[in-house]
């Protein structure tokens, strides 16, 4: 008996197409005319794009589908593509390497973001606010002090941060009080075993 293994067919090109949509391209390589190569195409690329109907808000979805199908098609298949067809050589040049950012933290376990809203808050014009701004910035601070940190950490040392990250721009209310430690860690925990919503 002969079987059919997937293992002793040519290699698909982009596999989450799958080998019939390969087949397809391979069909309309095939035709002589050039009307009907067209008219397949148009017909492949609007059943590629029901493969993936949650992608048709992307920007270039379309446009992504022409390049699939002339990457599918090795780049022989002569019809008239909407869009300008890629280079081969994208298949295989190597991808840009990514900056990374040169800025300092001050402080790692506040991270970055915290210093950003810090910012914002000196900004903000005084105020009841500014006030619930600057409380919430803090409430924050503690809570990410406690998840890098397992040990406990008083709402003096959160404020005295608070006011060495904004340079003493932000004038921050001695007596006000944080939530308590209990209350933010719960607050984590419900978050984390909280079922999906189906």
């Amino acid at each position: 008996m002969n079987y059919d293994y997937n293992t002793r067919r040519s290699k698909l090109v982009l596999p989450e197409y799958g080998r019939n949509i390969q087949k397809m391209v391979d069909y309309i390589k095939e035709q002589d005319d050039r009307e009907e190569r067209n008219r397949l195409a148009r017909a492949l690329i609007s059943i590629m794009g029901n493969m993936n109907p949650h992608l048709r808000d992307v920007v270039d979805f379309k446009h992504k589908l022409w390049d699939h199908l002339a990457i599918m098609a090795n780049f022989d298949l002569d019809i008239d593509y909407l869009y300008e067809v890629p280079e081969p050589s994208i298949l295989t040049e190597k991808p840009k390497s990514v900056a990374y950012g040169t800025h300092t933290i001050r402080y790692k376990h506040y991270g970055k973001i915290i210093e950003y809203l810090i910012d914002e808050a000196v900004k903000f014009p005084e105020g009841p606010e500014k006030e619930q701004l600057i409380k919430t910035i803090a409430n924050h601070m503690k809570k990410s002090y406690l998840t890098w940190n397992r040990e406990i950490v008083s709402d003096e040392i959160i404020l005295q941060d608070l006011k060495e990250l904004s340079k003493g721009k932000l004038s921050v209310n001695e007596d006000l009080k944080l939530n308590e430690i209990r209350e933010l860690l719960s607050k984590n925990k419900k978050k984390r075993t909280q079922p999906r919503k189906k």
